[in-house]
């Protein structure tokens, strides 16, 4: 008994990492944890706690719904760069009379202060 709570609190743990792991958006530490959070989830599963499963299943199901977010997210951005990228390679401008010219490129005066 003493060993199945302690690999529940082990996988508690772990889910919290994971969970700071999506919210900070170090998802090299995703690939770190899984091996572990593999190896506990078989331990808690085979001791067929039902109350801990259910509670361990809300925390994981928490934690999946921040990591589909944050693909979100960044399939998000993704695509406004690729929008941005399409903008800026397709100004066209015109003269007076309709012919088409050459676009002047924009010096960017954005500055980065540390």
């Amino acid at each position: 008994m003493f060993e199945r709570r302690d690999t529940r609190d082990q996988l508690v743990d772990l889910l919290e990492r994971e969970r700071k792991a999506i919210t900070t958006g170090n998802f090299e530490m995703l690939g770190r944890l899984a091996p572990e959070k593999d190896r506990l989830l078989r331990a808690v599963g085979a001791a067929g706690n039902t109350g801990d499963l259910v509670h361990l299943r809300e925390r994981a199901d928490r934690n999946q719904e921040l990591l589909q977010a944050a693909a979100r997210g960044l399939l998000s951005v993704r695509e406004r760069l690729k929008q941005l990228r399409t903008i800026r390679q397709d100004v066209k401008t015109y003269d007076s009379t309709g012919r088409r010219g050459a676009a002047l490129a924009v010096k960017s005066s954005f500055t980065r202060h540390v």
